[in-house]
């Protein structure tokens, strides 16, 4: 169990929808939550150690940037987990994966810059790993942010 302060607290529930766009973010954040830049920077770093943070980054909308993205569900023996993991946690438009108790047990998302990319992608993880994998582009988006009210 991660324990967090009302600082802790504090962060973590500014950053989630309010993260400054700023040249010096984190300066900008201190000012806005009235402590020193260094106890911002230290308690992010500690944070994303202890596994409370995992990173701190945009979530860019793919469709309006010209790009596309897709849902997938990755059939992969127990044993090989880890490894197809990896395999796919190399590519850097893969956002997030997760394992779940189904036949297809790792499901991940893939944004990429075009149809030919995210293809390319696709085929180069059933390659590489010689899973089967199954696509799931979007139909219709129901939702578009979550924010995880820290109390």
């Amino acid at each position: 169990m991660i324990q967090l302060d009302e600082t802790d607290k504090l962060i973590l529930n500014t950053i989630q929808l309010d993260f400054p766009l700023e040249l010096h973010p984190f300066e900008k954040l201190a000012e806005q939550l009235n402590i020193p830049e260094i106890e911002v920077l230290q308690r992010l770093e500690r944070l994303t150690e202890e596994g409370a943070l995992r990173r701190i980054g945009p979530i860019i909308n793919t469709k309006e940037t010209g790009g596309t993205s897709t849902l997938v569900a990755v059939k992969a023996s127990l044993e090989r987990i880890d490894e197809v993991a990896d395999c796919i946690n190399s590519y850097p438009e893969v956002s997030h994966n997760y394992l779940r108790p189904a036949e297809y047990n790792i499901w991940f998302t893939v944004s990429a810059a075009n149809e030919e990319r995210l293809e390319q992608i696709l085929e180069e993880i059933k390659f590489r790993t010689g899973c089967s994998l199954i696509s799931l582009p979007t139909r219709r988006l129901f939702k578009i942010g979550v924010k995880f009210n820290i109390r």
